[in-house]
């Protein structure tokens, strides 16, 4: 049975995280579980998330949910705007809620740290590249 729909492609925040996410190389979109999700090889962010509380499932609509390095993580879970997100929280993963008021250099530093974390050294190598 195929997950429902959880996103609105109208949806501005989604927009812009799409336009980072997508700029970098070879990544793409597919959705997963009803969510858009950005990958190349492997997923490095997921718009959209849920956790349960006290038994029952509380949806972040319009966040992302992204995988920081050990030491960045720490400093993330303590933002008032994070989440440990159902399934990927054990994982390591978090979530961000975000904003028409979200900064794009941050939303574009929590996406490029997690697809340092999944990309590959090749892909990597081509991010730190100097622009042509």
């Amino acid at each position: 049975m195929a997950h429902p729909r959880m996103f609105d492609d109208d949806d501005p925040v989604l927009a812009r995280v799409r336009a980072i996410a997508l700029a970098l190389p070879d990544a793409a979109e597919k959705v997963s579980h009803g969510r858009p999700a950005f990958f190349t090889t492997k997923v490095f962010a997921y718009y959209g998330g849920s956790l349960k509380v006290d038994g029952e499932w509380v949806q972040h609509p319009h966040s992302i949910i992204v995988q920081p390095d050990g030491a960045d993580r720490e400093a993330l879970v303590q933002d008032p705007r994070a989440f440990v997100p159902a399934y990927l929280g054990p994982s390591g993963w978090v979530g961000v809620d975000l904003d028409e008021r979200t900064d794009d250099v941050e939303l574009a530093e929590l996406l490029e740290d997690s697809y340092r974390q999944t990309a590959g050294s090749r892909r990597v190598a081509r991010l730190d590249q100097p622009p042509r």
